[in-house]
């Protein structure tokens, strides 16, 4: 059997590189910490750090380790939290902008549904400005989605920005062609930020394919119909930035946030919110 007390010491070694602040983490004697690990390496029969002096590093076998450790410990908090934490329940009515169903979100989701069974979960998915109006309505409880830069509703999860991408398929543009646009419908804060962008570039452009769908919009960019504003960190692999020679002009930040109209959270709003805050790095990355 792995003891969670010795995966906890060896994973925050991993994670720190150093005994002393692995120890100073985890409050107790370097000692400890270092018995932690030798006890670990003696059960699994492999050496799973190699450590001098100056340094730490992990070895293949280690490496290995930390994926399991990271498993097992996460396990082991979500039974604990499942039987000994409060228990939330309740309606939640979350919104969900389309981009982001293409994220880690999903599995964030499963993993809130699983610590949390008690809790009814709504989804709707539209456009962020839809979205925050029926939160500010009192229709959502909470929302998950793009905001312009500059605004203030809401608690931002991570900063973003737009850019331009097409297919493979796409037809060569040039410095002066009209940009053809893949676009949501109004009200986007995608297509004001891009028809914002070309009219202060002086650039002509014309509407070549508009989807209330972000699969409609990837489709038509595959086919080759024009080219489609982006999240930046979010662009699917089939899809690639347009060339340089299109001299497009640049496009501004964004912030994904989550917004509850201006309400107060109850218990499984403030519970989700606080799980997709604590996963921003993973959402961020895709990993």
């Amino acid at each position: 059997m792995l003891d969670p007390t010795h995966l906890r010491s060896f994973a925050t070694v991993a994670r720190l590189l150093s005994f002393t602040k692995a120890s100073e983490h985890l409050g107790v004697q370097q000692s400890t910490v270092s018995q932690h690990v030798r006890k670990l390496e003696a059960t699994v029969g492999r050496a799973l750090l190699v450590r001098d002096t100056h340094s730490v590093a992990l070895t293949p076998d280690g490496e290995t380790m930390l994926n399991f450790a990271g498993s097992i410990l996460d396990t082991t908090e979500r039974a604990i939290a499942h039987f000994r934490g409060p228990r939330v329940r309740g309606r939640l009515r979350f919104g969900l902008s389309e981009d982001l169903v293409l994220s880690r979100l999903p599995s964030i989701l499963t993993e809130f549904r699983r610590r949390n069974p008690l809790v009814d979960l709504e989804l709707t998915v539209g456009l962020g400005d839809t979205l925050r109006q029926l939160a500010h309505n009192g229709d959502l409880d909470l929302v998950f989605a793009k905001r312009s830069d500059g605004q203030t509703d809401g608690i931002p999860v991570w900063r973003d920005r737009f850019v331009w991408v097409s297919g493979l398929e796409l037809p060569s543009l040039g410095p002066q062609d009209p940009v053809p646009l893949v676009c949501f419908p109004p009200p986007s804060s995608s297509r004001a930020a891009v028809i914002a962008a070309l009219e202060a570039a002086g650039r002509p452009w014309r509407l070549a394919c508009t989807s209330g769908s972000l699969s409609g919009l990837h489709a038509a960019a595959l086919a080759g119909l024009g080219v489609v504003p982006h999240a930046e960190t979010l662009v699917p692999a089939r899809l690639t930035p347009v060339p340089a020679k299109a001299a497009l002009p640049s496009l501004p930040w964004f912030e994904f946030a989550l917004s509850s109209g201006g309400h107060a959270l109850d218990g499984p709003g403030a519970a989700l919110a606080e799980t997709i805050l604590s996963s921003a790095d993973r959402l961020r990355s895709g990993d």
